[in-house]
């Protein structure tokens, strides 16, 4: 869905990457024969979860001073967003590996079929849950969104 504000030049990268994820979900959608997630998919989505969760996070910290009630909206999207890359992790090490035939539920990033990358899904994972912690409640990250309310003025 294009956005209705004047674009520009501004932030080229972020469209180039949002059009990248719409394309590819058009690709996936348009397949003659569905195919289910495999680990090294499951592994680039979770980078680009934990890359929108830095940059949701600095978002969040330079507009909470100046727009204190947009900020906190911020904040509880940085959230979400870890809760969605946590449920990606999970998910990557309930899928088999090439050469298992059950599910590892144990992180071992040493064992993935892939080969030890220079930073794998759990390393990725362990970095990004270091901010996480040091900004978020447990109960913040255990809380579902509930009584969430977004009013759009025009």
């Amino acid at each position: 869905m294009p956005s209705a504000l004047p674009v520009g030049d501004a932030h080229p990268y972020l469209r180039a990457a949002s059009a990248g994820v719409r394309h590819h979900a058009r690709a996936l959608t348009q397949q003659t024969a569905p195919t289910s997630a495999d680990r090294v998919h499951l592994d680039v989505v979770h980078a680009h979860l934990t890359a929108l969760h830095q940059l949701l996070d600095h978002l969040a910290e330079v507009t909470r001073p100046p727009n204190p009630a947009a900020g906190r909206h911020l904040a509880t999207a940085h959230t979400r967003l870890w809760q969605s890359a946590a449920a990606v992790h999970d998910a990557f090490h309930l899928l088999p590996a090439v050469h298992e035939t059950a599910p590892d539920t144990e992180c071992h990033p040493e064992r993935l079929p892939e080969g030890p990358p220079v930073l794998t899904i759990c390393q990725r994972h362990l970095a990004a849950s270091h901010l996480v912690r040091r900004k978020t409640t447990p109960s913040d990250l255990n809380t579902p969104l509930h009584g969430h309310t977004t009013s759009c003025s025009r």
